[in-house]
């Protein structure tokens, strides 16, 4: 097998790109005889191509031990996940990708990327996407939100101006998704991306053991390395894909016909009228008329002209409670000193700050806790801000109701929301955790991904200054019998 000369490039092997052996540098395996059979397509669909061939690798190794312009890191929404992959990124690249993460409050939907520094790492762009949960009544979705993965980090590559790229296998083993299905959706979109596409140069499959032999099965479907390989690709290849190498799927097609129980022979025009969405828009407008009326209110989507009153609703019940926020007095609720602004993060967002400890369910008025939240806020929130939660020594008598935070979460308008870039809790305990996935999966999916659980004080200094966040001298005792000195810096400027 021939290995290319990294001097070429002008970089040094091990962990050279460019000198990790082709595809098109393989051997190919005798072909099966199939001419019993009748192929899947009459004519083949993924031309041999020595020019493409030359611009896959697919490598079985460690992926940061490449020295590429990019590689792939395969995460969750928050860029937190604890994967094989992602365990070995973060720590060759070294704190400052965490840094960067938390400092940015960086945040990805599944099947989109998003792009920061390597840092430790031998490439200069990280490239991180959220691959799809697999679940088989919903295969259809899954397989096209894998597709969007490998099609973002691909235009992502070509975007930066990256050479070389390392593509990591997206799919790890918690999101089940099948093996040999995630392999045809990923070298799929990677050929028909390099035949429309310079750049990058180079793409690297980097995969383990397994992995590497199941893509070496399938690629020649789409990367046939000569031209016995393409035609029994006619045999094999069961999904061609799209022009993009998205899946198709044909039985979402929506059919209506006017008995169920009729049969009828249509010719192949008479049949494609079938699909009808106008027809179906006005099947499902029928049917809520002819419901009872409570039922048409919850079929019939919302009107223009309800959606502007509930928003207007809302404003001015917004406005009604910060006119009593600003005029009524709130010293009980300020006295307790549970919340206050404690000045501002490495990117001059300012910092809220609650003490859990400190804010007795029991002893105060609620109502008045929500005004002075508005009251302190409003100001705020116009600009970007984050919220730094302390749940240290909290206790049952400090947990809020739930059907108080519902309240305040719905009382509160959009730019609280939008504007929030990152809520930290420090020292959450099983009931914080659970509260938190409990809200922000059923009640505010919007902030899910801006949400962090943070062990210990010193995280929060790799976010903020030392000397802008303000404490009480409990939290910072509690945290050292805890995790030790070992974040701790004394004062060396006085004797």
């Amino acid at each position: 097998m021939t290995i290319v000369d990294s001097s070429v490039c002008g970089m040094r092997a091990p962990g050279e790109c460019w000198s990790v052996p082709r595809w098109s540098q393989t051997v190919a395996p005798p072909p099966a005889d199939y001419s019993n059979c009748t192929p899947l397509h009459a004519q083949p669909v993924f031309l041999h191509d020595d020019a493409i061939n030359d611009r896959l690798a697919i490598w079985q190794g460690d992926i940061t031990s490449l020295r590429v312009d990019a590689i792939t890191n395969t995460t969750d929404e928050t860029l937190t996940e604890s994967n094989e992959v992602s365990d070995r990124i973060m720590q060759v690249a070294g704190p400052d990708l965490k840094e960067e993460i938390i400092l940015r409050a960086h945040e990805c939907r599944t099947g989109e990327v998003v792009v920061t520094p390597g840092f430790g790492l031998q490439c200069r762009h990280v490239i991180h996407t959220v691959c799809p949960k697999y679940v088989l009544k919903y295969h259809t979705a899954a397989e096209s939100s894998l597709h969007n993965c490998y099609k973002n980090v691909l235009h992502a590559a070509g975007s930066l101006g990256a050479r070389s790229l390392a593509l990591c296998v997206l799919n790890t083993q918690r999101r089940n998704f099948p093996p040999d299905v995630a392999a045809h959706v990923a070298l799929r979109t990677i050929r028909r991306y390099l035949e429309g596409n310079a750049q990058p140069q180079l793409v690297v499959v980097a995969a383990g053991a397994v992995d590497a032999s199941l893509l070496g099965a399938v690629a020649p479907l789409y990367f046939p390395r000569s031209a016995r390989e393409q035609d029994a690709a006619r045999w094999r290849l069961r999904e061609a894909g799209g022009r993009a190498g998205e899946p198709l799927h044909h039985d979402r097609r929506i059919r209506i016909i006017h008995n169920p129980h009729e049969h009828p022979h249509r010719d192949a025009e008479d049949d494609a009228s079938l699909y009808d969405e106008d027809a179906a828009a006005e099947a499902a407008a029928a049917f809520a008329r002819a419901c009872a009326p409570d039922t048409q209110r919850l079929l019939a989507p919302p009107t223009r002209q309800y959606v502007d009153r509930r928003l207007l609703d809302d404003h001015d019940q917004y406005e009604r409670l910060l006119r009593r926020a600003k005029s009524e007095d709130l010293s009980e609720v300020s006295g307790i000193g549970c919340l206050y602004q404690s000045g501002v993060d490495r990117l001059g967002r300012p910092v809220v700050v609650f003490i859990g400890k400190w804010f007795p369910i029991g002893d105060i008025d609620l109502e008045k806790a929500l005004l002075y939240l508005i009251k302190l806020l409003d100001p705020i929130v116009r600009g970007d801000y984050v919220i730094a939660y302390f749940h240290t020594l909290a206790s049952s008598a400090n947990h809020p109701p739930f059907s108080w935070l519902k309240e305040v979460y719905t009382v509160l308008p959009y730019k609280y929301k939008k504007n929030l870039k990152a809520f930290y809790i420090v020292h959450p305990t099983f009931w914080t955790k659970m509260m938190t996935w409990w809200f922000t999966t059923f009640m505010a999916p919007a902030i899910k991904a801006k949400v962090h659980s943070l062990p210990g004080v010193e995280y929060l200094y790799s976010v903020m200054p030392r000397d802008q966040l303000e404490v009480p001298a409990f939290v910072t005792e509690y945290d050292m019998t805890i995790n030790g000195l070992h974040y701790f810096q004394p004062d060396t400027t006085s004797t």
